[in-house]
């Protein structure tokens, strides 16, 4: 009998509605207001700073916080190759150039060999992918930068709830950037946040995400009429009082939501163990892995497509892992990141969730232990 497991799905309820109908009756649905301002302190809890500013999703976050550091026409901004294309694309919004460097074979985030070969008198900075929400290698990453006279920025956008060494992912660089997108393990289906140590850093974001003008709510309250003069060009990057409210509800789910997540790789570790033609993704011991996805490396020899047109005929959501943005034409980079590219060839994401049940999960492995059977 076939079963429908979609690929991803939101873990959202009644929780969610009574927070949304609290929002309507309060009058605030636009962006910046109450439900935003508790959101950011409460989020900045989960990300161990203490500055956070909600935005309308990460991929203006991460154009605010490379704005903030400092990035513009004519720098460098190195950047983990295997990644969703909102990273290279936020480093072009600023005019710098994203210059991308090979990624490791295990945990697919930045080799730092490969960022330190790629530092030119032209860079400053590193722009550090979370690949799948597994941290990248910050010790080492930040060891390079202070070497270099560089700042280091966190792409956050899978890690809400995962750690390196003991440290909540968004206090480990100068800035991060984090998506709430309806994939994610929180999610208002939409959103973002940019978190960071640096008081100053979060202030500027804050004017510039409102068009370069200090947000509404802070003038509520004073007995003149202040009108606000524009003195550097500022965008609409506001996530709404509606989204913030949801959000506040999922992050009082994220630790159920990390144990479901974490317990489904587990099943899947236990089922796929042994079936042939496949690696399954690796988890490393210094660090919290969140289970944003669920991605599996086929052996060269596996015909990726055919296998993901037939589990997705037999009720199984399946997709490509993300992109090898080096090939992607828009960039124009010339220099070859060879790991990245055979991931990208090779990986296939499956179902990950915090919905999925044990028969969700057993149903899909053997599903995917049948069609490599049927395909080989």
């Amino acid at each position: 009998m076939i079963r429908n497991v979609p690929l991803g799905q939101p873990t959202v309820g009644e929780r969610e509605l009574q927070a949304v109908a609290g929002v309507f009756e309060s009058g605030w649905l636009s962006g910046a207001g109450p439900a935003c301002l508790a959101f950011e302190k409460e989020f900045a809890g989960v990300a161990g700073v203490e500055n956070a500013l909600a935005t309308s999703n990460c991929g203006t976050a991460l154009h605010l916080g490379l704005n903030v550091l400092g990035a513009g026409p004519g720098d460098e901004v190195i950047v983990g190759d295997y990644t969703f294309p909102a990273t290279g694309h936020s480093v072009m919004w600023t005019g710098a150039k994203p210059v991308f460097a090979d990624v490791r074979p295990d945990i697919w985030s930045a080799d730092p060999a490969a960022v330190e070969a790629a530092i030119t008198p032209r860079t400053v900075g590193i722009l550090a992918v979370d690949v799948f929400g597994q941290p990248a290698d910050y010790d080492e990453l930040r060891a390079i930068a202070d070497r270099h006279g560089l700042w280091l920025m966190e792409d956050a956008a899978c890690s809400a709830g995962a750690s390196y060494k003991g440290r909540p992912a968004g206090s480990l660089a100068d800035a991060a950037a984090f998506s709430f997108h309806g994939r994610k393990g929180i999610t208002a289906g939409e959103g973002g946040a940019l978190v960071s140590p640096n008081a100053d850093l979060i202030a500027h974001a804050r004017k510039l995400h409102t068009y370069g003008i200090a947000p509404a709510i802070t003038r509520e309250g004073v007995e003149d009429l202040p009108v606000p003069e524009f003195d550097e060009l500022g965008y609409n990057y506001r996530m709404s009082d509606v989204q913030a409210a949801i959000m506040r509800v999922q992050v009082e789910r994220l630790p159920d939501l990390m144990a479901a997540r974490g317990a489904a790789a587990g099943w899947y570790a236990e089922l796929l163990s042994d079936v042939e033609g496949i690696t399954l993704p690796v988890a490393l011991d210094d660090r919290v892995h969140p289970w944003q996805s669920y991605v599996i490396t086929f052996d060269p020899d596996v015909d990726r497509g055919a296998v993901a047109l037939e589990l997705r005929r037999r009720g199984v959501g399946c997709n490509f892992g993300t992109y090898a943005s080096h090939v992607q034409p828009l960039y124009g980079q010339t220099e070859p990141c060879p790991v990245s590219a055979d991931l990208f060839r090779r990986h296939l994401a499956i179902p990950m969730h915090a919905n999925l049940t044990q028969d969700d999960v057993t149903y899909v492995a053997q599903t995917l232990r049948d069609v490599l059977t049927s395909v080989s």
